[in-house]
């Protein structure tokens, strides 16, 4: 059960403007979580959207009673969760930057706002593009359209099996994904081919290269978590380069790397899927080597929002609940949990693409004062109330939440 004993601790503490600040912070964000149509849903055909909202309609009242704990059902209503909020600080982001994908989401997080859409190719990339890459690879592709990655490795695995050329897709979102059997081509091989990809993608302002390998037989082929991205350079400073150079020890678990970098990270850690990813978590941070611990959890994104599985998306949240509470339990006095989301992708809107969505914001900390803070214009808010925990500079254009934790 969660915490939510207002007796204060004696772990490692400073003092900020008479807030006792938080030793170590624990940022989540739980891909695809979003909480309710945007400002600007209509914009990009997203009006009634509501992934969390929508799953529980989906799937009748919802036993999640970590996330009830921490307040989320007073940020939408959500079947079988309580309107109301015990033990955290809750409120809901919407997001200012152009895109709608999880590199723009992100990094919006860390505090950089991208005011340029990124490109998308939804009728498939450009031929120049393609033969630049296929000329330094040494490999030809197949495919090139709008699709479900698990469609297309469905519709396409013979021929690729057949072939050796390889499959390329994308979607509503600026990604040039390619999918790969590992009886073709090693995940690493994979790997160097979306090197050299993204070397071509920059060139054509494309967001992230994914590599999506596969494995299994005909009529039974499925993707692994050997997945990775390949994000372009984030182009300003973001919360991860801000710690580092305060003298913080970051850690990142999940894409967190593939999607800013490894340059100010001081470890990444690969997960496969998201109850790895938490008891990795878990084992990390009591092991207390590092300062900042940021993971992304891709499991509810990945495997059911972009399928449209509601019921799946309830399995997914049930080993994030059971997660949290287990984190929540070994939880020091002093230390601080975020919880947020990058984007929508409501597995009941009839799209396999992302969904314009405001994004949770939930704080956590044992002996905290419960309070709804209402809504935020920018997910950047985290990036600035992350700032002012640690006491570092606050240079991002978010509204820092701070000052509520006193």
């Amino acid at each position: 059960m969660v915490h939510c004993s207002r007796s204060w601790g004696y772990g490692r503490q400073v003092i900020w403007n008479n807030l006792k600040v938080m030793s170590k912070c624990i940022l989540i964000v739980v891909d695809s979580l979003g909480v309710g149509e945007a400002p600007d849903a209509e914009k990009y055909g997203d009006i009634g959207s509501n992934t969390f909202g929508n799953v529980s309609k989906a799937n009748g009242e919802l036993n999640l009673p970590t996330f009830e704990k921490l307040g989320f059902g007073a940020i939408t209503n959500i079947n079988g969760l309580k309107d109301e909020v015990s033990c955290s600080i809750v409120g809901k982001l919407a997001e200012s930057s152009k895109g709608n994908d999880s590199t723009t989401g992100h990094w919006e997080i860390g505090g950089l706002i991208t005011e340029k859409d990124f490109s998308v190719f939804p009728e498939g990339f450009p031929s120049e593009l393609i033969d630049k890459i296929s000329s330094e690879s040494g490999y030809e592709f197949i495919g090139n359209y709008h699709a479900s990655g698990t469609e297309i490795i469905n519709e396409l695995g013979d021929e690729h099996l057949s072939s050796g050329r390889l499959i390329l897709y994308t979607s509503g979102d600026s990604v040039f994904q390619i999918a790969a059997h590992e009886d073709i081509l090693s995940v690493n091989d994979l790997y160097k081919i979306c090197k050299i990809s993204r070397k071509y993608c920059n060139e054509y302002n494309i967001g992230r290269v994914i590599a999506r390998p596969f494995i299994g037989d005909k009529g039974n082929f499925h993707r692994t978590y050997d997945r990775k991205d390949f994000g372009i350079t984030p182009p300003g400073e973001t919360i991860l380069s801000q710690l580092f150079k305060s003298g913080k020890n970051s850690l990142g678990i999940g894409k967190i790397s593939d999607l800013f970098g490894e340059e100010y990270l001081s470890n990444s850690i690969h997960t496969e899927g998201d109850k790895n990813g938490l008891e990795i978590l878990i084992s990390e941070y009591e092991a207390n080597h590092y300062d900042f611990y940021f993971i992304n959890l891709v499991d509810l994104d990945m495997l059911y929002g972009h399928r449209e599985d509601p019921a799946g998306y309830y399995e997914g949240l049930k080993i994030i609940d059971d997660g949290l509470e287990k984190l929540i339990s070994v939880l020091n006095d002093e230390d601080i949990i975020i919880i947020t989301g990058d984007h929508g992708t409501d597995p009941t809107d009839g799209k396999t693409d992302h969904s314009r969505e405001y994004v949770p914001f939930v704080i956590y900390k044992k002996n905290l004062k419960p309070k709804s803070i209402g809504e935020g214009d920018t997910f950047s808010d985290i990036a600035a109330t992350i700032s002012d925990i640690y006491e570092i500079e606050n240079i991002f254009p978010g509204k820092s939440s701070a000052n509520h934790l006193t």
